[in-house]
């Protein structure tokens, strides 16, 4: 599993061919990727809001969460990157015969899965968050995320480059209703007590 990662990082093309050629079986087992992959960012933030810390300005205090307050937040960051993979799968699997693609519903978390790798790997920025460097690492990942999308709808579906383009623009325009979708659940799971707590 983790072996397409490496491939899908470096050699795009040739790891989406790979995972084309996934009998049934191999690709229901590739619906474990989200789950473990998303553990990472989750568990980086966690480290970095509690251990680490950040700053607002120069020579402020160092603000961090409470184990409690930021132990909620990373369970349900981890259910909301799930969720959203699952329903972008979903979205993909649902419009693929209007593109004249033979999809199913685990195909498209499939892909789904593989183009969130570089948002998955860059997660790991948590660690350590200074927001100039996580916002930079950020939209180099969604910038490669948009890239392997583009360059794996049409090989993993089998339909042709052009159909291709404009099958993976309609996934983006799904993805971007997905992110005002989250930012609505965000901001209501804060006011139903997921907040954030600072230590004092």
């Amino acid at each position: 599993m983790f072996h397409h990662s490496l491939g899908i990082m470096t050699k795009p093309s040739a790891a989406w061919r790979r995972l084309a050629q996934l009998d049934d079986t191999s690709q229901a087992l590739m619906l474990l990727y989200p789950l473990i992959w998303a553990i990472l960012p989750a568990y980086a933030w966690y480290i970095g809001t509690t251990q680490v810390g950040w700053t607002v300005g120069v020579g402020r205090d160092v603000i961090r969460l409470t184990d409690e307050s930021a132990r909620l937040i990373s369970f349900l960051f981890y259910g909301g990157m799930v969720s959203c993979v699952v329903a972008i799968g979903y979205f993909i699997h649902w419009m693929s015969e209007t593109y004249g693609a033979q999809s199913s519903f685990i195909k498209g978390i499939l892909i789904a899965s593989v183009c969130a790798t570089p948002l998955f790997i860059a997660g790991a920025v948590g660690f350590y968050p200074v927001l100039w460097l996580d916002m930079l690492i950020g939209v180099f990942a969604v910038c490669w995320s948009t890239y392997l999308l583009y360059n794996g709808i049409p090989i993993v579906m089998k339909i042709p480059d052009s159909r291709g383009f404009l099958f993976a623009s309609a996934v983006i325009g799904v993805s971007l209703v997905m992110l005002v979708c989250l930012l609505v659940a965000t901001t209501l799971l804060w006011d139903w007590g997921a907040m954030p707590a600072f230590t004092d």
